[in-house]
Formats: structure tokens, sequence, C-alpha cells
């Protein structure tokens, strides 16, 4: 496997890259979606929100944690996580940004 060369681009575009992947899979866009559909913290209930393993529900939120999306609390043998609305809101600007761009030269091509 080639080992992608992220120094080349600029951090903005690493970044989309690295929100557009962590969106790439349908359990964190349900994670995501559950956690904003309780408004609240989500402490265990993904397993039988979702129907993944629990083995599963972990590694997805891992990813999402690992990239800023969501934080998470150990409070005894629970672990709860909720949204990171800081860096939420630094994703969707960066996104949005992202996609609504203008193609200007629409009517100079195919």
């Amino acid at each position: 496997m080639g080992l992608t060369k992220s120094e080349i681009f600029t951090d903005t575009q690493n970044q989309i890259a690295t929100l557009a992947k962590a969106f790439a899979h349908p359990a964190r866009v349900a994670i995501l979606q559950q956690i904003f559909k309780t408004n609240t913290c989500i402490c265990g209930d993904l397993v039988d929100e979702i129907g993944l393993a629990q083995a599963t529900i972990s590694q997805h939120l891992r990813e999402l944690k690992n990239i800023g999306l969501i934080k998470g609390n150990i409070e005894g043998t629970s672990v709860c996580y909720c949204l990171d609305e800081q860096n939420w809101n630094n994703m969707t600007s960066i996104i949005s940004n992202f996609i609504e761009q203008n193609n200007n030269n629409s009517n100079d091509c195919c």
C-alpha cells in the first residue's frame, strides 16, 4: 500500500480528506445521527440502537474521537460520548466552504 504524501497538501486539504474519511462509513454516520437525536451524551445505548457489536461500535467511536468530532468521558465502567460542539462547528465551516465553491467555468467545458 502506498503512503499518502500529506505533506504536499495544505492543512485544509488534509482536514477535508480526514473528515471525509470519517463519514465514509455508514456506522459512523449512524452514531453521529444518534448523538444528535438524543441531544445529550450517549452512554452504552448505541449497541441496541445501531445493531452492531460493542467492539465494532467502540472502533467507530474511536475513529470519531480521534478526529475530534466527539469527546468521551469514562465514568466508572461506562463510557459516555458527546458531540464536541466546537470541533463540529469547525468541521461544518471547513466542509461548507469546500462544498459551496462555485465552478465558474461550467460553460466552457463539456
